[in-house]
């Protein structure tokens, strides 16, 4: 089998970069074939850009607030993406909900990741939307973006316990561990040409299928006996 071509990346933050961090540190350590092309914020103070700039990244700052629309904004992401020859755009903690300029310019080319395990807790504070539910599980997930609010075409998921004593900030930090995981994973498979979009399904070809009577149950039976 050809090796494939590292895949021309290009991420978008909003903050802290902490999932831009991980995607950068799985191509360093060479288990992720990706050129991060750049990296772009609509906030100049994101501390992310500071963490591409010392890994030799090309950075950019948009400011959406100069643009009278969200559609004018996303044509200048599109506008500038493209220009650095990106394939597959990463929203890493990007803040800005993508019109379909963005997203027809880039069909199943757009990943982001959201703290939950989707269609549940979409939208904002889904690990407190979670904990106030009673959920046993909690999660998070990557998806490949399309016109509504974190409903598009599911790639990988990983699932966590909700523990008793469980407040947000752990669950969250619980939560941001296995994220910093799928995302390089599901890049990866992407680089390795093993996804198919059919409707809302993601196909993940030549991959070892889960075993079919594994279960997670929360709380955990007592032991017999």
């Amino acid at each position: 089998m050809t090796e494939r071509e590292p895949v021309g990346l290009g991420v978008l933050i909003s903050g802290r970069g902490s999932n831009l961090q991980s995607i950068m540190n799985a191509v360093a350590r060479g288990e992720l074939r990706a050129a991060i092309r750049l990296v772009i914020s609509n906030r100049a103070d994101a501390a992310g850009l500071t963490h591409a700039q010392a890994m030799g990244i090309p950075t950019r700052v948009i400011d959406h607030r100069r643009f009278g629309s969200r559609e004018e904004f996303d044509h200048a992401l599109v506008e500038t993406l493209r220009a650095a020859e990106v394939e597959l755009v990463a929203c890493a903690g990007f803040m800005r909900l993508l019109s379909p300029a963005m997203v027809n310019a880039f069909p199943n080319r757009i990943m982001n990741i959201h703290p939950s395990l989707l269609p549940a807790f979409p939208g904002l504070h889904a690990q407190k939307a979670a904990l106030e539910s009673g959920a046993r599980f909690a999660g998070c997930t990557v998806f490949f973006v399309s016109a509504g609010t974190d409903d598009g075409p599911i790639i990988v998921q990983a699932a966590v316990p909700v523990m008793p004593d469980d407040d947000e900030q752990t669950l969250s930090e619980r939560i941001l561990a296995q994220e910093h995981l799928i995302y390089p994973l599901a890049i990866k498979l992407f680089q390795e040409g093993r996804l198919r979009v059919s409707g809302r399904r993601v196909v993940v070809l030549d991959t070892p299928q889960p075993d079919e009577k594994a279960a997670l149950v929360n709380p955990p039976p007592r032991p017999a006996g």
